[in-house]
């Protein structure tokens, strides 16, 4: 009789079916890349049957790894939904949660403090970044829910949150910048920097790009510094820097996005405390 299969080796085998590379998955599920590599093969003798074509770029299923990538998922599913069922403790499983940094900042904590009191055997993985890319790492399945930005009056937003002008000084005058301002933001396909371009260009005033990085605390730094303004989401600005009147920028809409998958229970019960806890913070 053939052994059951190990779920670790099928959550792994999901993870890299969903990312095409094992070092991305060696991240998500905490383990060294040679270790993915051998549950990978450990599973695939289990199977008796290849399940990647590997390459120098990464891994990409093969027809009975495209086969069995259902099966997979189905399992580790029904398994999520049996445990949470059944058990006392209530839900299990794993979440990747993707979300910009400074929504990390400023509203992660409360939300995974309050979430893991009602739900402490879920395991949270989180990966920051621009809402660009979290949409492309929920299009490639790499993670399974994130927190994005869009207009303020898109469907499905549960918040809405100011874009502020942050500085060293409380007033542009106060700096020595002459008659073109330096600006620190994010990269330039993040929504707050085309924001600022905008709002500047608008109110015909004179910027350049002094700084530019994805990294919150990167731009925290050179707003202190007062070499330069930065922008970020108000709730997020630290209480020893000043909100600038400067060109109005726009509210967002802070909506939930997934991933193009079956959710787990895990993640549905994940979204519905955001929706629920999101607006209050």
């Amino acid at each position: 009789m053939q052994a059951p299969l190990d779920l670790k080796l099928l959550t792994t085998f999901v993870r890299a079916a969903h990312s095409g590379t094992l070092s991305a998955v060696a991240i998500q599920v905490g383990r060294t890349q040679s270790a993915v590599t051998m549950q990978i093969q450990r599973l695939e003798e289990a199977l008796g049957q290849n399940l990647f074509h590997r390459s120098g770029s990464g891994v990409r299923l093969t027809g009975s790894g495209e086969r069995f990538l259902a099966y997979a998922e189905r399992i580790l599913k029904i398994h999520d939904e049996a445990i949470s069922a059944l058990s006392d403790k209530g839900l299990h499983g794993s979440i990747i949660f993707g979300s910009p940094e400074d929504y990390l900042s400023a509203f992660f904590p409360a939300l995974l403090k309050s979430f893991g009191t009602t739900y402490p055997d879920v395991e949270i993985k989180v990966v920051s970044a621009p809402t660009v890319e979290l949409r492309t790492l929920l299009n490639a399945r790499q993670i399974d829910l994130a927190l994005v930005s869009n207009a303020h009056d898109a469907e499905g937003v549960v918040r809405t949150e100011s874009l502020v002008w942050v500085g060293s000084k409380p007033a542009l005058d106060l700096y020595d910048f002459g008659d073109t301002v330096p600006l620190a933001l994010s990269a330039s396909n993040a929504v707050d920097h085309r924001a600022a371009c905008e709002a500047m260009a608008r109110a015909r005033l004179r910027y350049k790009i002094a700084y530019a990085s994805n990294s919150l605390a990167g731009l925290i730094a050179v707003a202190r510094s007062g070499l330069a303004i930065s922008v970020m989401a108000q709730e997020a600005v630290p209480s020893d820097l000043y909100i600038l009147p400067l060109p109005p920028l726009p509210r967002l809409g802070i909506l939930i996005a997934f991933a193009d998958t079956e959710r787990s229970p895990a993640v549905e019960a994940f979204a519905n405390h955001i929706r629920g806890v999101l607006p209050l913070l």
